[in-house]
Order: structure tokens, then sequence, then C-alpha cells
């Protein structure tokens, strides 16, 4: 991305992140989801740090929250007469991210952190301030812009989890603490219930109920509610103003303690971590807990427990470098469509897809995301080059569920179904919502001809059977042989009976076949009346020096063969030569061998000894060898100069009997054909 275009998305990101943002923390609406506003603030900070000199003091990633509604009394954080901010936390997704932090961190300081980390859950809710004067709640605040609030005491007073006075007696004469004001599930679904009940809206998630209901004017709202509280720390106005501070709570994790001490909630689910690898097992703890926590949480968030060494590092933008929050993959976030591609079913249904530019949603990178039919791609009006945001709630197959227009640029392209079959060329008919190739045969012929590519002896991609290419093609994953090696493995983890796992292990599988000899890329091919000696005799006559060549070299040389050729080749005769000639004339298959190149496929070319010790014999295998392959058998006898055949006959010089051999054992015994065993065998070839 050059810097121009940087800096026009760098401009609609932030106009469009303002706007929701203010939506959210000041009208209490949700414009999207939670983890796509998160998903653009992350693409904005990527490009403000990979482009430093377009951050201004006015962006969404320099400032927190939104401004305080009028309707309230407005107050300053302050602690000791100091203003000390109520800052956000800037955001990890993964476990680089947060490695990347703590880099960062330690740069800054010039030495690694000592003391550890101190752990708490990232809660889904609506930050506030509590000011305790010898022991008595006298104000309650939201977070405002951070350094002004609103005056919510009224509001905060009605919830029972806070605390009117403290309990015991070493609390400080003038108390700070911020924490979180929740709503628990269970409480959403009844305010919910009611609402529809009364013919009302329902609310779109417990964080809008929570903000709501502590910004309502009445407190009888708020108090009918049912608001939970969790504190997560206690304001200092730092070292030099405030030194009883760091004597009392030398880490964050005295401060929970304290905390705890005197009546004020905290969440038990915190703890200390000694190293990042506790970190991250804390982080893969709360994620199995995540459905049964009663209130909404996005992540855990993580501090250096260390509290002078966390002032230390002080503030970068409107975050502290001393913490982070490390969310859970987002079940949604946006992305862009860099174009949509047709696929056809088994059924020569066509299925238009979205490729986007990779992304995490729900814990697996995923590029791909089915667009269904005609009729969605206009109820959404998608365009290429649209930012959308795509969703995988409940770990379901990722939907495109919202265009953000407004990050329009003018280049986005509509999309038009085609009139004719990408397999085929036959007219496409409208059955419905669907699009559908005219040829009654095209789906299954159009499957027949993947089931081919991918099985022995042709690219041999173990575990991808027919049923696995009918999921593939029936949720619009591939159209062709090459599509098989773009998938990933988040393509493939979020399809049903599919986990990371076996998602992972299959495109593994896949990448290690992106090598194949060719011969065996000729059969793979599935060219009429060419089978797998056909193919042998073909790519012997490869004219390169080279030991490795590419799909389109192969494609030149044969496609620039005449019948006379090909007819000149032993064993080719004119119905042969005419299917194989036909086949390299087909634009299709043209268009074939390009995207094979593009996606990696390289072809070896076999050694070839015009005149080996074996030139002359034709072997017939038959039987389980226990050493090799049959493919690679039959590779070390044509290396050798020799044939190989399917059939036992006449012209048979030996057969090569495995384990649990079949007919061909007893035509040759009738025939007086030698047999070989696997160890003569390889005396033969080695």
């Amino acid at each position: 991305m050059t810097k121009r275009e940087a800096k026009e998305r760098v401009a609609k990101l932030r106009r469009e992140i303002d706007r929701y943002r203010h939506a959210y923390h000041v009208r209490n609406e949700s414009l999207i989801p939670d983890a796509a506003l998160d998903s653009l603030k992350y693409e904005l900070a990527d490009l403000e740090e990979r482009f430093p000199e377009l951050i201004t003091p006015d962006s969404p990633t320099q400032r927190v929250a939104g401004e305080p509604l009028a309707a309230f009394t407005k107050v300053r954080h302050e602690v000791r007469g100091r203003v000390v901010r109520m800052n956000s936390l800037n955001d990890a997704f993964s476990e680089e991210d947060v490695r990347a932090w703590l880099l960062r961190l330690e740069n800054y300081l010039g030495r690694p952190p000592v003391g550890g980390f101190y752990c708490d859950l990232k809660m889904d809710g609506l930050a506030i301030e509590l000011t305790y004067h010898k022991g008595l709640l006298v104000r309650g605040a939201t977070r405002g812009d951070g350094e002004t609030g609103e005056d919510v005491t009224q509001n905060i007073r009605t919830i029972d989890a806070i605390p009117l006075r403290l309990e015991g007696r070493d609390f400080p004469d003038e108390l700070v603490v911020r924490g979180e004001a929740v709503l628990t599930m269970k409480e959403f679904e009844r305010i919910n219930a009611e609402a529809l009940a009364r013919g009302d809206k329902p609310y779109a998630n417990p964080r809008n109920v929570a903000a709501g209901s502590i910004r309502q004017l009445d407190p009888q709202v708020t108090a009918g509610r049912k608001l939970d509280f969790y504190a997560y720390g206690i304001a200092t106005s730092g070292p030099a103003a405030d030194p009883e501070y760091f004597r009392v709570f030398p880490t964050h994790g005295a401060e929970y303690e304290a905390l705890a001490r005197w009546g004020i909630k905290t969440n038990d689910l915190r703890r200390r971590a000694a190293s990042l690898a506790e970190v991250f097992a804390f982080h893969e703890e709360v994620k199995k807990k995540r459905e049964s926590i009663p209130f909404e949480i996005d992540g855990i968030v993580v501090f250096a427990n260390d509290n002078l060494l966390f002032h230390e590092a002080g503030i970068i933008g409107k975050a502290p470098r001393g913490g982070i929050a490390y969310k859970f993959s987002p079940r949604e976030a946006t992305t862009v469509v860099e174009s949509i591609k047709v696929q056809v079913g088994r059924t020569g249904v066509l299925t238009p897809v979205a490729v986007m530019r990779p992304v995490s949603v729900g814990g697996v990178t995923i590029a791909h995301a089915t667009l269904h039919n005609a009729d969605e791609i206009e109820r959404l009006g998608v365009r290429l080059g649209d930012t959308v945001v795509v969703s995988r709630a409940g770990d379901v197959i990722p939907q495109i569920t919202n265009v953000l227009t407004e990050l329009r640029t003018g280049k986005e392209k509509s999309f038009r179904m085609p009139n004719a079959c990408p397999v085929d060329g036959a007219p496409v008919r409208r059955d419905g919502v669907a699009y559908r190739c005219s040829s009654p045969t095209c789906g299954a012929r159009h499957r027949e001809e993947l089931y081919h590519f991918v099985a022995r002896p042709a690219f041999d991609i173990r575990g991808l059977g027919p049923q696995i290419i009918d999921r593939f093609l029936d949720e619009g994953l591939i159209s062709d042989a090459a599509d098989i090696f773009e998938l990933t493995a988040g393509d493939v983890a979020v399809l049903e009976r599919f986990g990371e796992k076996s998602a992972e292990k299959i495109i593994a599988e896949i990448q290690t076949k992106k090598t194949v000899t060719l011969p065996r890329f000729l059969y793979a091919l599935g060219i009429l009346h060419v089978g797998e000696e056909t193919a042998v005799i073909l790519a012997r006559k490869f004219r390169d020096t080279k030991k490795e060549t590419s799909p389109l070299a192969v494609e030149k040389f044969y496609k620039e063969l005449s019948l006379m050729d090909l007819q000149e080749f032993s064993d080719i005769g004119p119905k042969v030569a005419g299917s194989i000639r036909a086949w390299f004339r087909e634009a299709r298959n043209l268009k074939l061998f390009e995207k094979l190149q593009d996606v990696g496929i390289k072809i070896e070319i076999p050694k070839v000894s015009a005149a080996g010790r074996l030139t002359g014999k034709t072997f017939v295998l038959t039987g389980t060898l226990s050493s090799l392959s049959r493919e690679a058998a039959k590779e070390k006898i044509r290396a050798l100069g020799g044939e190989t055949s399917e059939s036992v006959g006449g012209k048979t010089s030996y057969l090569v009997a495995g384990a649990e051999p079949g007919s061909k054992r007893d035509r040759a015994e009738k025939l007086g054909v030698p047999i070989l065993d696997e160890a003569a065998f390889r005396k033969f070839v080695e």
C-alpha cells in the first residue's frame, strides 16, 4: 500500500470509527458488532504504525470512549487534586501480539520487566469510578472522555454489588476505585423478554443495557436493572504525589487483596502469572470457561504486576504501556472483498464466493465466504473492493453480514452472474434463486474430474476422498483442481465435522503434493483415452533437459504438437491423438494450467534411460508391496527403460507379485510369465 492509499484509507477509517464510537459510548447504540469495530481499530492502528507521519491528535487511537452526556454534571477524574485519566488498553489478538507488546515494553524500559504479570477478565460492560471519603461512597462517575466523566452517583448507589461503606479500618481517607458495571446474561434475557412483551425493540447486547441503565436520569430505572460490579484497580496520582500508595500497594495483586478486604467485589478468576506461558495458559482456561461466566467477556487483561514499573512505563497515546487487552479471536471482523468467483457444485448450481483479504474470525484465518446466490449479493449490496463485516457466530461457516458502504472509494465494481457455465461453457439458466448450468451432465462430470485429479496414481492427495470433495463443492470452496491448493486450514476448519487439527492435516497433505511427476500430472488432467501408460508415453516425449518444469511449459509443448506428431508416439492412434489435441485447445483447460502455475504446482521430469537394462521389458504389478508404493515401483522400472502394463498378456516379461495378488498371478502362471516376489524385484531395479 502506498502512502497516498494509506492516507485515504486512514481518513475513512477514522471518520467511521468515530461515528461508531460516538453511537456506542454516547447514544448507547451499536451500529456494527463490537468485534467488527475492534477489527477496524486494529487496522487503523496497524496503518498508523506503518505510517507514523499519519498519526494525528484526534485519531481514535489517541482517545478514550466518548463525550459525557450533557444531562449529567461533569466531574474530573482526580486523585489528591491531580487529574488521573481513566485510560483504555491497546488490543492483542494472538500470542505473537502479546510477545510484541512485551518486547516494546522492554525496549522502552531498557530492561526486562520484573515481578511477572497480573491477569483479569476483560469484562464487556461500562467502566466507572467510585470515590470513597473516610470509607463512605461519595461519588460515582462514568469514564467519559477519560479526563471528564458524568456524575452518576445516585444511579451507582442502586447497585447492590457496590458497598456504600467500606469494611475494615485500614483503608485510606481518600480512595478512588475503578471497575466495570456489567449485566448478567440472565438479567439481559429477562429485560429483553419484558421489552418484547411491551412491544418494544429488544436491546442488542448486555453492554448497551448496562450503559443505558447507568445513564438513566431516574435512579428507579437503574435499580430495576439489577446491575453487577467488579473492581479492577485503585487510582493513584504517581510516586511523587502519592508515595504511600506504592508503599502499601507495591503490586497490582496487592490492590486486589485490599479491595476484597474492604468489601469491594473483584473477580474470582483473576490471578498472577509469572511468565507469558502462564498468561497464555490463563487465556486458554478463560476461553474454555467463557460460556459459563454469567456476564459477557471478550478476553483477558494483562498488566505488569509491579506498580512502580507500571507507572514508569507511562502512557502511549491514551493507553498504558504496561498493560494489554488480550482478546479472544473475534466472532466478527472486517476485511476487504478482493474478488468474487463462481463455483460450480455437484448438481451444476453456480455459487458466488467472496475471495477476501485473509482475516482471523473465531480462531481461524479465513479467505473465502459463500455469497449463496445473486439475490444475497443484491440484498447485501456487496461489490468487489468493499470493506465488509464477516461473522462466524456459533462456529458456523463464515458469512458476510454487512457492507461498510461509507468506506467506499468509488473504485468498487458491481458483480453479475455469468451467462455461460465456467466449467463447460453451456448457457446458464435461472432456477428460482439459483443459477444452474443447462447441461444435465455438467455437475456429475465436473465432480468425477476432481475425484480423478486427487486420487492415486494422479496427485494422490491422501484423505481427500469423494465425500470431502463433494463437501468442498457444496460449500463453494472449489470449482476446479487449482482451487484445492488455495484452500486454507481456516476454510476447512469451519465446516461441520471438521476441527482445526483435521483441517490442518488435510491442508498440510495438499501442500506436500504440489510437486508431481510429469506422467502423473498428465494422467491427472483426465484427458479422454489417456490412461496411466499413455501418460507415461507422452511424458517420455517431453523435450526439456531440466529436472523440473512448470504447468505452462507443459501446456505449450503439448499444445504445439500436431496430430501427426502425436501419432508418431508408440501406441497412440488417431482416436487418442485427436482427443489429446482437442483437450489442449479447449479454453477452460488452458485456463486451468494458468491457475495451477499460480498456485505453485511444480512438475518433475523423471530420468529415463534410453538404453537401460530393462529396455524392451514389460512389467505388470499385482498385490501390495511393503517397501514402496506401486507408483514408486513403476517409476523405477521406467527410469531403467522398462515399460509397465495393467494386464498380463503375451508381451509381458515379468509379473511382480506382492502380498495378496489377484487373478493376474493365475493368468501369469497359465501363460508361463516369470513371477518376481518383492525381494527379487528390488534386485532387478536397484
